[in-house]
């Protein structure tokens, strides 16, 4: 056995994991009981060595797992669409939820595997494209545009470029403290906290039980969280790099450069992530900061929600076994 890199993202009312040749969804339905999902997936770096390169496999990453990511997200709601839907049906028609349920399985074969499929991954696409859109015009465009405005009281492009920078930090830091607010986000960041600490039980060579998982930290150097501050850290020194008072210059250039800064941020939580020196720490540091407001304690049944994660995605007792002794292959 190979010593792996399991990453995973909490969804709703579950957490979804990512192995080497596979991804799982494991969900706490309404009914209490845990539903795994498990998808073969090899990563396109796998497939296709010339993408696992330095800073171009950063961003193959970051769009694989934007994908898998929204997918196991859309699919984990449609647990709680299904029963609001049966419960909707019985009020209505006085149908059990049993027969309700067998009646929307027979329209869903009915419909067609292949063309719910085709449909689904367009929608997938789509909402991605949007999500993107979004994103760059909210963290990136919007504090360029804010900061270009500066120049009518300074020259200075470093003044300027690294008010930008704060600029963006705050927004982000602002974005996630607002929506930790929100009840259901609370939860969702109690599954991210459970997702962690059975990622931290399995790397430390610990069983995964659920006792073992909760003595564990819930902040990790690979969390997404961490990514995505360090990409806001690294865009204040590329962005310096780019001259210019004229707007849409200054905004499509921040547009083009989004590779650039993923694929270089990646690389620099791939190091933190694999080492364990005081560079590494430092690096990670303010990540794991900011993790303090994405992830928090999990109860029990969702510490048993991501241990049913990551079972499915690999033997957790060999890779144990392995850890405590040492012997993965080179």
């Amino acid at each position: 056995m190979k010593r792996v890199s399991i990453g995973g993202q909490a969804v709703l009312e579950g957490v979804m994991m990512k192995g080497p040749k596979s991804y799982a969804l494991a969900v706490r339905k309404p009914d209490k009981e845990i539903e795994v999902q498990v998808t073969p997936y090899v990563s396109m770096g796998e497939r296709h060595k010339s993408l696992s390169i330095p800073i171009l496999r950063g961003v193959v990453n970051f769009l694989e797992s934007l994908f898998i990511g929204m997918k196991t997200l859309m699919a984990s709601s449609e647990y709680f669409e299904e029963e609001e839907d049966t419960v909707d049906a019985k009020e209505k028609t006085g149908l059990e939820i049993k027969e309700v349920k067998e009646e929307k399985t027979e329209n869903k074969e009915k419909a067609g595997k292949t063309e719910k499929e085709g449909s689904n991954t367009g929608y997938l696409v789509l909402t991605l494209i949007i999500s993107l859109v979004i994103a760059i015009g909210v963290f990136m465009l919007l504090p360029a545009f804010v900061a270009n405005f500066l120049y009518k009281l300074t020259s200075s492009h470093l003044l300027v470029n690294t008010a930008e920078g704060i600029l963006r930090l705050l927004i982000f830091l602002g974005y996630v403290a607002l929506i930790s607010r929100m009840e259901d986000i609370k939860r969702t960041f109690m599954y991210h906290g459970a997702e962690h600490k059975s990622i931290n039980c399995l790397e430390a060579g610990d069983d995964l039980t659920v006792e073992n998982v909760r003595k564990h930290t819930r902040f990790h150097k690979r969390c997404g969280t961490s990514f995505v501050f360090i990409v806001m850290i690294i865009s204040i020194f590329v962005f310096m790099f780019v001259r210019t008072d004229i707007m849409w210059l200054r905004l499509l250039s921040r547009v083009l450069l989004i590779p650039l800064v993923a694929g270089i941020s990646y690389e620099f939580i791939r190091y933190a992530g694999m080492h364990r020196n005081k560079c590494s720490n430092v690096l990670s540091a303010p990540g794991l900061w900011v993790q303090r407001l994405t992830t928090k304690e999990p109860d029990d049944e969702m510490i048993e929600v991501a241990i049913k994660s990551v079972e499915g995605v690999i033997d957790w007792h060999e890779y144990v076994e392995h850890v405590r002794n040492n012997s993965f292959e080179a």
